[in-house]
């Protein structure tokens, strides 16, 4: 079951990143110490009345501009409209309403989508509440009263929000395909791939990069299994002038791998693993999802008997926090090693479905332990009493321990690294929970 996507959509300062954190919380503060993994987010989870869905931050729309970057914001902004399931057309009610307003909300009816009305900046309710009642203007229902930066009014949008959830897209659909997001920076090839396994033209390609616009769904029968194949928009280097762009290529990109068993980062050989490519897989890593690294166009590189290894050296690197993450050369042109890429994809999707024994887990800790005690802080030792596996896609392990305190990384990744060394595990993450268990 993928999470549905809501979109907050309006002009520029209206309090749109304001009204994000608020709902986001303590979730978009958090620092990873964990190179490439992106902190600049306008996505984050959000969970409400037992609902869960995918919040995304769109930028400012202006609707007049001539200007070229900002009329393809304009593009792209109908674009990410198009892929939300719900709508919150933020306005202002300190400025009022603007012309900008009702061209907005004229693209947004014409959309289709559910679209909530939200008034922000109402500090005092009795103080603006006439106010308010102008967007009716607007002819888009109700507006609801909002204050981002106090927090009011933010538990009654909510309702409003999860009422407009299509029910079918909350019911747990069985479907056992697996899903394969293409993933990457545009121009890596991503199109390419995806027309060279299935043998025809589906997806469009381009030298233009940022062609491909929304996330396309294409199946593919290999040795008589289906896949499905989730091709998506590129995601471009950051920079002031395309910034705002950027956004709507994330909308895709995050909601693509949301919904994927196993992503396949595309990166473009010529060019080299990049800090952009480290950012793209981040968004995969921290969904725990199954990773390929597919190093296309490797047909173009000169080689030596050391390029393949020092290739590797450099994207390992700089994807230092996935390790695990299988990697392959290949040339979507060519055709080479394209069917190896199947094959790693089903290996990649048994790994991360690959249970173990509790009693197997448990003398793995035994033997580790003995060879390196666990670390200790003022006098006190970590002790690990016992490790269980919880849960599939991904792996995820529960240590009972003494303290959580006691508990330090580097232990950490020794324990996955002797768990990994045992059971492979090759091509997904695993996760470590710490409980603690009181001695007696």
């Amino acid at each position: 079951m993928s999470r549905p996507v809501v979109a907050v959509v309006g002009r520029p300062n209206v309090g749109k990143s304001t009204l994000f954190n608020a709902l986001a919380g303590s979730r978009i503060s958090i620092v990873e110490d964990t190179p490439g993994v992106t902190r600049d987010r306008i996505y984050a989870d959000v969970t409400w009345l037992n609902y869960q869905f995918t919040l995304v931050d769109t930028g400012g729309i202006e609707p007049d501009s001539d200007d070229l970057i900002l009329s393809r914001m304009r593009e792209q902004a109908e674009t990410a409209i198009y892929t939300a399931d719900v709508i919150l057309f933020l306005t202002d009610v300190r400025q009022g309403l603007v012309d900008a307003d009702f061209k907005v909300a004229d693209m947004l009816r014409r959309s289709g989508r559910p679209v909530l009305l939200v008034v922000n900046k109402v500090d005092s309710f009795d103080k603006f509440m006439p106010d308010v009642y102008e967007f009716y203007n607007l002819g888009l229902g109700d507006p609801i009263p909002v204050s981002a930066s106090g927090r009011l009014g933010i538990g009654d949008m909510l309702d409003q929000v999860v009422k407009r959830f299509d029910p079918a897209d909350l019911v747990e659909t069985v479907d056992d395909r697996p899903k394969i997001a293409v993933i990457g920076k545009p121009n890596a090839g991503k199109s390419s791939i995806i027309n060279k396994l299935l043998g025809e033209e589906r997806v469009i390609v381009s030298p233009v990069a940022g062609t491909t616009r929304d996330a396309i769904d294409t199946t593919v029968t290999r040795n008589g299994r289906e896949y499905v194949l989730i091709d998506t928009a590129g995601l471009r280097r950051k920079s002031k002038v395309k910034e705002e762009l950027e956004r709507f290529s994330i909308i895709r990109t995050v909601t693509a791998v949301e919904r994927c068993d196993v992503a396949v980062l595309i990166v473009d050989a010529t060019e080299g693993i990049t800090e952009q490519d480290a950012k793209i897989a981040g968004i995969a890593h921290e969904r725990g999802k199954g990773m390929i690294i597919a190093v296309n166009k490797w047909d173009l590189i000169e080689k030596n008997n050391k390029t393949v290894s020092e290739f590797t050296a450099k994207i390992r690197e700089k994807l230092s926090y996935m390790p695990y993450a299988e990697l392959i050369f290949l040339s979507a042109k060519t055709g080479q090693r394209l069917p190896r890429l199947f094959d790693t994809i089903d290996a990649v999707i048994e790994n991360c479905a690959l249970r173990v024994q509790t009693g197997v887990l448990n003398e793995i800790l035994t033997e580790s332990m003995a060879m390196k005690q666990p670390p200790s802080d003022k006098g006190k030792r970590l002790r690990i009493y016992y490790i269980t596996q919880v849960s599939v896609k991904p792996p995820t392990f529960v240590m009972f321990v003494n303290d959580k305190k006691l508990t330090h990384f580097s232990y950490t990744r020794y324990l996955e690294n002797q768990i990994r060394t045992t059971f492979g595990f090759r091509g997904t993450p695993i996760r470590f929970i710490y409980r603690e268990r009181k001695e007696k």
